[in-house]
């Protein structure tokens, strides 16, 4: 049976039918695997973030220039290595960022505390520095953008 409304409980199917919990060890388990794989998440945020304005060419003040003028910054070649690994980065970082939100569409209470928890770990381990204002603009709550 699928839950449409929040429920507590040890037993939930987590995306595939083959994950299943029906111990309360599986359930803390899976509820662990979802912490860690939601504070990756950021992790690769951060990352993704990092090589996009590493590639641009400018120096950060140079970038927080712009910004602060309203004026769009220009990046580097079209083709580059670094824009393609971006873009490989962020192709990876949606799909996580979609597979969580199945997990929360589980619809169960404990895995969408551990999400939730998760990323506010990630959030503060590894983006809750304010590098640059850059940073600031790229900063997005969407677990899914």
């Amino acid at each position: 049976m699928m839950h449409m409304t929040f429920y507590w409980g040890k037993e939930v199917t987590l995306l595939v039918d083959s994950w299943k919990t029906k111990s309360w060890t599986s359930y803390a388990l899976t509820l662990f695997a979802c912490l860690i794989v939601s504070a990756f998440y950021q992790y690769l945020e951060d990352r993704r973030v990092h090589l996009k304005f590493v590639s641009s060419g400018k120096p950060p003040a140079q970038i927080e220039e712009s910004l602060l003028q309203g004026m769009p910054f220009r990046r580097g070649p079209r083709w580059s290595a670094a824009r393609i690994g971006g873009a490989a980065l962020f192709a990876l970082n949606s799909a996580i960022g979609y597979l969580l939100m199945l997990a929360v569409m589980s619809y169960n209470g404990g895995v969408f505390l551990a999400i939730v928890l998760g990323l506010a770990i990630g959030y503060l381990l590894f983006r809750s520095e304010d590098r640059n204002v850059a940073t600031l603009v790229e900063d997005n709550s969407c677990a899914c953008a």
